[in-house]
């Protein structure tokens, strides 16, 4: 959700020096099953929102500069963390803060993109957070921002048949409810078809014990648009490694089943931010 102020100058200036410092210390062995396999670093403008993994191995990247220009001049300011399946990559926007709906834009394997506009129900925060299409490749799940006890779940756009075929209206399904409560979530991803790991922005330590923790929440039945319950248990907190000191912010989170790797964004302190680390993660059991 970070909201970008720096100067095209401070990006040149700093991006050296960042690119060059941090994470000098060893890869720590992270509960829940993970052991940090790895570091990368992406232009904080075009990545620091969010990443998705291809069917090659490739990673797509998506930052504010990432928005185009005439969904920017609608008024959609905001992209969150992307997913692809089936060769669709699938954006999360959201406007301003007197928005009134929510969008998710498809881009389809010929280079079409198709708009999906979600009207707010009573209740529903205007944030978009991110996308992550369910194993199946038939719904859609999202988040708001704040502290939440559900998360949503759309049909996905496109691929689920009850969607229109070139965009249009898209209501929400059956939600996830939470046996916990979670908090600032930024971006969540499917590592089977009833488990979903999702990286917080929490630093407070109030609802888990980590500062900025992965979560992993397990769906008592694979998504099918009715609702459904997630039970949430916290697996490790982010890294906070960096030259720079202050705060740090977990971003976008990714699992590439094909090659079992699970990648978290952080975005470092000022004026280190204009780079975002991505951290890299290998299960050590199965």
């Amino acid at each position: 959700m970070t909201v970008w102020k720096a100067s095209t100058a401070l990006f040149g200036a700093v991006a050296l020096a960042v690119m060059t410092g941090g994470g000098a210390s060893a890869a720590p062995a992270a509960p829940g099953g993970w052991q940090e396999s790895g570091t990368s670093r992406v232009n904080s403008l075009t990545g620091s929102q969010g990443l998705a993994s291809r069917a090659d191995g490739s990673l797509l990247h998506r930052g504010l500069g990432s928005i185009p220009l005439d969904l920017r001049i609608k008024g959609w300011g905001h992209i969150g963390d992307p997913d692809i399946a089936e060769g669709h990559t699938f954006d999360a926007y959201q406007g301003g803060d007197d928005a009134r709906s929510k969008m998710f834009a498809v881009t389809a394997p010929d280079g079409k993109r198709h708009l999906y506009e979600h009207k707010l129900d009573a209740g529903e925060k205007l944030n978009n957070s991110f996308a992550a299409v369910s194993p199946d490749n038939q719904w859609l799940v999202s988040g708001e921002w704040g502290d939440q006890n559900r998360l949503q779940v759309f049909p996905a756009p496109l691929l689920n048949s009850s969607t229109p075929p070139a965009g249009g209206a898209l209501p929400q399904a059956g939600q996830i409810a939470l046996d916990k409560p979670v908090r600032d979530i930024q971006g969540c991803d499917f590592v089977s078809d009833t488990r979903l790991v999702c990286a917080s922005n929490d630093a407070s330590k109030q609802l888990w014990p980590e500062d900025r923790p992965v979560l992993q929440v397990d769906l008592e039945r694979p998504l099918d648009g009715k609702p459904v319950t997630g039970r949430v248990a916290s697996l490790f907190a982010v890294p906070q490694r960096s030259v720079c000191s202050g705060s740090f912010e977990t971003e976008g989170v990714d699992y590439d089943p094909a090659r079992r790797t699970l990648r978290v964004e952080v975005v470092p302190p000022a004026p280190c931010l204009v780079t975002t680390t991505v951290y890299a993660y290998k299960p050590t059991t199965g």
